[in-house]
């Protein structure tokens, strides 16, 4: 049986992305056409677009991805041991290395990166809110253990990560990365800070 025939479609679309996001992060993603990623996958574009009907669906698509991933890392934080502080400490210094490894001091990324959030709104907007939850998930608990003030722990999820968008956004993470900041010095402190507003005293 020839060996192209076991090629999942859904093996094909990571294909497709994977050649797609590093042309973008190499040529730019204006720059690049879908005709440079089929070359890149020795396959003709109309192959291409039977699974992708345009070059910006593969950008959603990659968005997708990677908000996915970024959400399985932040349960996971979430979902480990020991005090509410830490683990929202924790899960913010995750979300900032996930940026971080990304690469988004390069300007091509950040194109790509501008480009996504644009094309995809609707998802970004439900990511946003699916870690607001697992903000809400952690305080929750921190307030049921009496680590916490008994808070609103849905209000108090969104007003932290109001006050914590410079460590958790991918363009001004990479501003702040330009700049030579010491972000997770900064990020780490900044938790701090605004956890002792709900952490009763002694």
């Amino acid at each position: 049986m020839n060996s192209q025939a076991k090629i999942k479609p859904d093996d094909t679309r990571a294909r497709v992305m994977d050649k797609a996001e590093a042309l973008f992060r190499r040529l730019g993603f204006a720059k690049t056409a879908v005709a440079d990623i089929a070359a890149e996958l020795k396959m003709s574009p109309a192959n291409v677009y039977r699974f992708f009907p345009s070059k910006n669906a593969i950008i959603e698509a990659i968005c997708q991805r990677c908000l996915g991933e970024l959400e399985d890392r932040a349960w996971a934080v979430a979902r480990s041991r020991g005090p509410a502080a830490e683990r929202i400490e924790g899960l913010v210094v995750e979300i900032l290395s996930y940026h971080k490894e990304n690469n988004l001091t390069e300007q091509r990324v950040n194109d790509m990166v501008l480009a996504a959030i644009e094309l995809s709104w609707g998802a970004i907007r439900a990511h946003k809110e699916h870690m607001r939850g697992v903000f809400e998930a952690i305080l929750r608990e921190g307030v049921e253990s009496g680590e916490f003030e008994p808070i609103e722990p849905r209000e108090t999820s969104r007003l932290l990560m109001l006050s914590l968008v410079h460590f958790c956004h991918p363009v001004l993470v990479a501003q702040y990365l330009q700049d030579g900041e010491d972000l997770e010095g900064d990020a780490r402190s900044t938790v701090r800070l605004l956890l002792r507003a709900i952490t009763p005293r002694s």
